[in-house]
């Protein structure tokens, strides 16, 4: 089984987050990061949002960690787990931007990364930024495309509808010959999108049934990664029910979990991650 973590402090989404994580520091972070490496989850997850409009921030959250910022910091004091953001906003940058940025991510954690992106779905974020919001998927498609011709090519070509480039150099490369994409999403649409330009899914706020649904329409590549997200898990104190819903996520279809962990402190998440890793039977490193 196949376990990351949804990381605690950097993202608090209201009810989603305990409060502890308020007060945490970046060591605490650190520390967190380093446990989970040493015993043996996927990844640590960041999300993107640049600037959350206060009326909407009771309901969204308003906290969240810049990704490339925080998994700089944390690619120094770990050794095997990966970073997957989840997700980044495509519209919000040019793919060679991207690519340039997080390749070299990718460089200084060793190969570490796993590039989660998405449509976006917040207009007034759009708006501040000056990024087109209608049509915004057809230019994540086109910027995918962009993406897996940049990431890894010295001197990239891509010829679309939104993005087009030659001639330039883009270094340094990642590490890994392929980066793996990941789509985020909770429609069709960003299932087929992962199907047909990324290497995997990573559906939000969708029931397990909803999930398996919309997986037996397709046919994902032999490969294909699908993570899913767990509800707040409780593995020191009911640990049945941790089990079941991990077995759940896989009956699902998930071929990796994003843990979400409750705790009432810091060290509280502590013993949780080794109950979970117990649970999960991970290989401590």
């Amino acid at each position: 089984m196949r376990v990351g973590l949804a990381t605690p402090i950097v993202t608090r989404v209201p009810g989603a987050h305990s409060p502890w994580e308020a007060e945490a520091s970046p060591q605490d972070l650190a520390e967190i990061a380093q446990m989970a490496d040493r015993l043996g989850f996927e990844h640590l997850t960041c999300s993107e949002h640049v600037a959350v409009p206060a009326s909407i921030a009771a309901e969204r959250g308003g906290t969240y960690w810049d990704p490339l910022s925080t998994f700089g910091f944390l690619a120094g004091q770990t050794a095997r787990i990966r970073f997957v953001t989840q997700v980044l906003v495509l519209g919000y940058h040019h793919p060679l931007e991207i690519a340039k940025r997080y390749g070299t991510l990718d460089k200084i954690s060793g190969g570490r990364l796993t590039l989660g992106v998405g449509v976006g779905s917040l207009r007034e974020e759009f708006e501040l930024l000056g990024a087109p919001f209608e049509g915004r998927g057809a230019r994540a498609d086109d910027a995918l495309r962009a993406l897996r011709a940049a990431l890894g090519a010295e001197q990239p070509v891509h010829a679309g509808e939104f993005y087009d480039f030659a001639g330039m150099v883009v270094d340094p490369q990642p590490v890994q010959q392929r980066v793996p994409l990941l789509v985020g999403g909770r429609t069709r649409r960003s299932l087929r999108r992962a199907v047909d330009l990324a290497d995997g899914w990573t559906p939000f706020a969708l029931g397990r049934r909803r999930v398996t649904e919309l997986l037996d329409d397709v046919s994902p590549p032999t490969g294909f990664d699908v993570v899913l997200s767990s509800p707040p898990l409780d593995p020191g104190g009911d640990p049945a029910s941790t089990r079941a819903a991990l077995k759940g996520l896989v009956a699902a279809g998930a071929t990796v979990i994003n843990a979400a962990v409750r705790a009432d402190s810091r060290d509280d998440y502590a013993a949780q991650l080794h109950r979970l890793a117990d649970l999960a039977d991970l290989e401590v490193r």
